[in-house]
């Protein structure tokens, strides 16, 4: 029997704070459901490796459930199911709910599905020294020499000269080919590993391997771009001219896999930010709400959210209102009920790097899913900093639905900085905080998360709809 605790051990439980484990306070069944939702995730994970493909994906998965789409001057009722797409590469899926508009607002779950990569440029083919390369310009935050000496597949989109589209997705399957970015051998690279890491490999090098089998005719030069160029004229109807209207990008062509002895971890390419937006969907299309929630799937994010796909295109401010003509409701009054989580992933604790963190302040894995106050560079620089009173609101939420959830910040104060889409929804004077998963190895071609961090960030996505 244990003994009865003291008067200070019962005051310590009381005042303090102190991080949990999910998994050491999870019951056996709901570590059971930690892992059935990690499958379905990873699923999706190598479903979806562009934004394209995650806005398709997304638009299949709302089908399946009944909800339908929705166009600009359509009629809205309560009890609504719809999926509203942009462009192909961004959707809002959202239910309306019971709720009076004006008084309750949105509840908005914002993450983007765009990731890391390497982007094939507009005249990318040449050949050279018995190969054939694209050339290409790497898309977001990336460590370059990372995306070196990988196995990586192409996807993407082609319109050809006739208007024709087609989509590519070449190194998924096992029978197809991939592709693969050379790098200098140790023996001969000592010069090069002397350098910083920023400049092991520059960006012009990143130059993708697609060919080395010249065109059996004696008569032409480039026979090697040439023979490239029969290959895709033939299986797809492409000419060199069709690259000039293309997005095509080189991916890791690896899938998700379970990572250690215990199967805890998922690791996988584009966690960032998909391992937020698989949960803010799927809570959203399997989830009855009172409230009208829309989960809002994004891209351009890591690119600073820019153009017509990105937050800051006022297509997604003209939706919301348009939801609130058709129902009736002011949406000057709509959007100041409204409330948002930003869902993007922040930096979990690495002890293999404890320089970088403030370990008090640090996303640990599998502690839950982690709000982000603040994020930004140096003095919260380009931030949105959620007010006290919202972050109390959220806190309550989770409490209420017992979600296992920590406070982060992204690295030590001098050191660590980035940007979410928070402050662009907080620019429409809709109350939002960050809340998203932690990550090992952010933004490298394949990253690490755990699955309770997962199904906690689902669980409180569940809470803010409730």
């Amino acid at each position: 029997m244990s003994e009865k605790k003291s008067k200070g051990q019962e005051l310590q439980k009381k005042l303090t704070y102190k991080k949990r484990n999910y998994y050491e306070t999870a019951s056996k069944e709901e570590k059971k459901e930690i892992f059935a939702y990690a499958k379905g995730y990873m699923a999706f994970l190598d479903a979806a490796k562009t934004e394209r493909e995650a806005c398709a994906l997304s638009v299949e998965m709302a089908k399946a459930e009944g909800f339908t789409e929705y166009k600009f001057g359509d009629p809205l009722k309560v009890g609504d199911k719809k999926y509203f797409v942009n462009r192909g590469k961004s959707v809002v899926v959202f239910r309306v709910g019971t709720k009076d508009l004006e008084e309750d607002g949105f509840r908005i779950i914002a993450s983007h599905i765009d990731a890391p990569r390497i982007d094939i440029k507009q005249n990318p083919l040449y050949e050279d020294s018995g190969m054939a390369f694209l050339k290409t310009h790497y898309y977001g935050g990336i460590k370059k020499y990372q995306w070196t000496a990988i196995p990586l597949a192409l996807h993407g989109t082609v319109i050809l000269k006739d208007g024709k589209k087609l989509d590519i997705r070449v190194g998924e399957d096992a029978k197809d080919p991939v592709f693969y970015i050379n790098d200098l051998l140790p023996h001969l690279g000592h010069d090069q590993m002397a350098g910083s890491a920023n400049k092991i490999v520059d960006g012009e090098q990143l130059n993708v391997v697609v060919g080395g089998l010249p065109y059996p005719d004696e008569d032409v030069g480039d026979k090697i771009k040439l023979n490239v160029l029969s290959v895709l004229y033939e299986k797809y109807g492409i000419c060199e001219e069709d690259f000039l209207s293309a997005e095509l990008s080189a991916v890791p062509a690896y899938g998700a896999r379970d990572v250690g002895f215990d199967r805890a971890l998922i690791g996988a390419y584009g966690h960032d930010d998909r391992v937020c937006a698989y949960p803010a969907l799927t809570a959203v299309l399997y989830n009855e709400t009172p409230h009208t929630v829309l989960a809002m799937l994004v891209d351009k994010e890591e690119i600073g959210s820019e153009g017509t796909t990105g937050i800051q295109c006022k297509v997604y401010e003209d939706l919301m209102e348009e939801i609130s003509l058709a129902l009736g409701a002011n949406f000057r009054k709509v959007r100041m009920a409204s409330k948002c989580l930003s869902s993007d992933v922040t930096a979990a604790y690495d002890p293999n790097f404890p320089g970088v963190y403030e370990k008090m302040n640090a996303a640990m894995l599998s502690c839950g899913t982690a709000m982000c106050k603040f994020t930004g560079s140096r003095g919260k620089s380009g931030s949105n900093d959620a007010n006290a009173e919202f972050v109390g609101e959220v806190r309550k939420m989770f409490a209420e639905e017992d979600v296992v959830w920590q406070t982060a910040e992204l690295g030590k104060v001098d050191v660590g900085g980035g940007g979410t889409v928070a402050k662009f929804v907080a620019n429409l004077n809709i109350d939002t905080v960050d809340l998203g998963v932690p990550v090992i190895s952010m933004h490298a071609p394949w990253e690490v998360v755990s699955k309770a961090d997962v199904y906690s960030n689902y669980r409180a996505f569940l809470a803010f709809m409730k």
